[in-house]
């Protein structure tokens, strides 16, 4: 099937092939028959298989056969509430490059900027509004905001709405859209909250599946290295030596954490910048922007900042942190190996998050492999604990030693001879001790 074959009008044929959009990906060809055909949609699809164009495409459509597209006054017909800035700011740019040659107009509203700029486009008149759900709120109540027009709603990534704690304004907001209007829901997963939420605000909807549930892509390559805490830092600088790696995005937990990788590769004379909450949108909006140029070499991002990040050529994705949500590991590593291209994703995993990485490979229902033969490799051994006062008793405090030899540059992941041996910690009658070989 193609786009011609969906009848999808001229005006966004011609946009659709100034960005090369060749042929429908599996969501686009099933999911906008149905929404042309004015029908509710429960979308299940990870990141990166053309979601947006899913839902912009025939919301366009939709909007421009409609009596009153164009009229004036310019009223908002159209909600696509998203969870961050990046990816309002991405969905915005989208629709931008899909209505070039109509007269819908879009924009888009979030927090962390000046509303000045945002209230003088509403005033202008918007078919398309996409939000962030506090700024959006916000502009309600100040009465910027009417959302009484609304004819086709759209609720992305509902499941890290719901992660970030954004129900109850999602709840909120849809209070104030007509009962009458076609509803749209994506989502990655499907947690039990999702559902109950597709019950209450979907009506007979149709269902698109692409991929199994918090499935991963197949293109996408998977690693871990067992690597102690204090040691992550280092071996992240190593495998940056590679110079095959031409772009990297690195997860970590927390604001600090990022800050912290950011000032240690820097030292190493590696173009490094960060994304996160306390970074001013200008900031972030500058950071991605180097990023995406290749100015930047590696992005260092929370997952809060790191949901709408899109770059079609991403070589990999590291995990200095592994997530405590395993979904999010989906999401994470979504980043790399889009639009049907390959990609890496890394992992680096330490001793207290060995149930995050196996709750990981259950989730994914295989086995990540591990890289051995790495100069930072994490060996656990085990001991019987001796009696307090035993002559014998002896203390494991050694901490981690710098390895006598380096691996080359150019080692393969799958290299190597150094084994990890994962004892349970916690087991009774044992305690641990780390052992580090160079």
């Amino acid at each position: 099937m193609t786009f011609i074959d969906m009848k999808i009008i001229p005006p966004i044929l011609k946009a659709l092939g100034d960005e090369n959009y060749t042929a429908p990906t599996p969501i686009q060809e099933q999911a906008i028959p149905p929404i042309l055909a004015g029908k509710d949609l429960l979308g299940c699809a990870q990141t990166g298989t053309g979601k947006t164009a899913a839902f912009a495409v025939p919301i366009l459509q939709l909007l421009i056969e409609g009596k009153s597209a164009g009229s004036a006054p310019r009223r908002i017909r159209s909600l696509i509430l998203t969870p961050t800035r990046e990816l309002a700011l991405q969905i915005h740019e989208n629709i931008e490059s899909y209505a070039r040659y109509t007269d819908i107009r879009c924009s888009a509203i979030y927090g962390g900027v000046s509303q000045k700029t945002q209230e003088r486009a509403l005033n202008q008149g918007v078919d398309i509004l996409v939000a962030t759900p506090g700024r959006l709120i916000d502009l309600m109540n100040q009465k910027c905001v009417d959302l009484k027009y609304i004819e086709i709603f759209v609720l992305d990534e509902a499941d890290r709405m719901l992660d970030m704690g954004f129900i109850h304004d999602v709840k909120k907001i849809t209070a104030k859209i007509p009962a009458k209007k076609q509803t749209l829901l994506f989502s990655a997963t499907m947690p039990p909250e999702i559902s109950k939420m597709v019950k209450s605000i979907l009506v007979d909807p149709v269902k698109v599946e692409i991929t199994p549930v918090s499935s991963t892509a197949s293109q996408i390559e998977q690693f871990v290295y067992f690597v102690d805490k204090g040691n992550k830092q280092q071996l992240l600088a190593h495998l940056l030596e590679d110079k095959s790696i031409t772009s990297a995005l690195v997860f970590t937990r927390t604001k600090h954490g990022a800050n912290r990788v950011v000032r240690e590769l820097t030292k190493a004379n590696i173009q490094t910048q960060a994304i996160h909450g306390d970074k001013s949108q200008a900031a972030r909006q500058l950071a991605l922007s180097n990023f995406k140029s290749g100015v930047t070499r590696v992005l260092v991002a929370t997952d809060i900042a790191a949901r709408g990040i899109d770059i079609d050529e991403l070589s990999h994705v590291i995990n200095f942190n592994l997530p405590n949500i395993s979904e999010t590991y989906v999401h994470r590593i979504g980043r790399t190996g889009r639009a049907g291209m390959s990609g890496i994703a890394i992992s680096f995993c330490e001793i207290e998050e060995m149930p995050f990485f196996k709750d990981i490979e259950k989730l994914i229902g295989k086995s990540i492999p591990e890289v051995k033969g790495h100069p930072y490799p994490m060996l656990i051994t085990t001991e019987p604990i001796k009696p307090e006062g035993s002559k014998n008793q002896q203390s494991s405090k050694a901490g981690p030693t710098k390895p006598k030899q380096k691996a080359s540059n150019d080692q393969k992941p799958n290299s190597g001879t150094n084994k990890y041996r994962g004892k349970s910690p916690n087991k009774s009658g044992m305690k641990e001790s780390r052992v580090y070989k160079g």
